[in-house]
């Protein structure tokens, strides 16, 4: 059984029924810190500098801000030193690839966001 952990993690998805989903399942799983949704990508940059997330579990088919420009502004000063997880339904191979250009990203899950996805997310915080 792993222990419990104390972090902080920004779900960004534009989908409130997958930011409810998926912070119920990462609730489930022993974990003890906080889980902050947002549906708009641009509130969620506002308060990265600010509340300093351990992990953002990041879309990348959004509107106005997708998952790529996301990144990218985070690059600039807003949290580049943030690790981000790519939670998304895209299974091209591009993508994956693209995601590796991106010191911050550390891996990329296919949605359904899974317990086992979770428990990863956990040992990578160790």
């Amino acid at each position: 059984m792993l222990e419990t952990l104390q972090m902080k993690i920004f779900l960004v998805d534009d989908q409130k029924i997958s930011n409810f989903i998926n912070k119920r399942l990462i609730e489930s799983c022993s974990f003890e810190g906080e889980v902050i949704t947002f549906e708009d990508p641009e509130k969620a940059l506002g308060e990265i500098k600010l509340l300093r997330p351990d992990f953002v579990l990041l879309d990348i088919n959004m509107p106005e801000i997708d998952g790529w420009r996301f990144l990218d502004m985070m690059e600039t000063g807003l949290g580049e030193d943030i690790k981000v997880i790519m939670v998304t339904s895209s299974t091209n191979p591009v993508d994956k690839l693209k995601a590796r250009e991106y010191p911050q990203v550390i891996d990329y899950f296919v949605k359904p966001l899974s317990k086992e996805m979770v428990f990863k997310l956990m040992k990578m915080a160790c």
